[in-house]
């Protein structure tokens, strides 16, 4: 799929063959908001956001499905790759992101609960900042 915008730290929007544009939620991860409609920037949202685009923007990215192809709102929820990097993990390494685990897609969750861990006490990106 083709990034067309990244949307803030764990939400992008991209182009799936055939041109339909679709909303990709990162599986896992929760980072501070930068664009809920009425809701006040959150500590570290747009340093997770800018991070994320540096990751993705404008690239060609894989998606992975878990058990759940999409959430309430019908957005994918997906594990998102840049070449060989998982970005949802990316996020939690570089303490950009928290865990958010909701079964049944929770493949990664002992992956990104030992990243938060890690990120947690080196005190890495919102950990040391909020």
């Amino acid at each position: 799929a083709e990034v067309v915008r990244v949307v803030d730290g764990d939400t992008i929007e991209v182009e799936i063959d055939g041109g339909e544009v679709e909303d990709v939620r990162y599986i896992g991860v929760d980072t501070p908001e930068s664009v809920a409609p009425g809701e006040p920037v959150e500590c570290f949202g747009k340093r997770a956001s800018a991070f994320n685009e540096r990751l993705v923007g404008g690239r060609t990215v894989t998606l992975r499905f878990d058990r759940e192809p999409r959430d309430r709102y019908g957005r994918l929820l997906a594990y998102v790759y840049a070449g060989s990097r998982l970005v949802n993990a990316e996020l939690v390494r570089g303490g950009y992101a928290r865990t958010l685990t909701i079964a049944p897609n929770d493949a990664r969750a002992s992956l990104f609960a030992r990243l938060e861990q890690d990120a947690g006490r080196a005190a890495r990106g919102l950990w040391g900042a909020c």
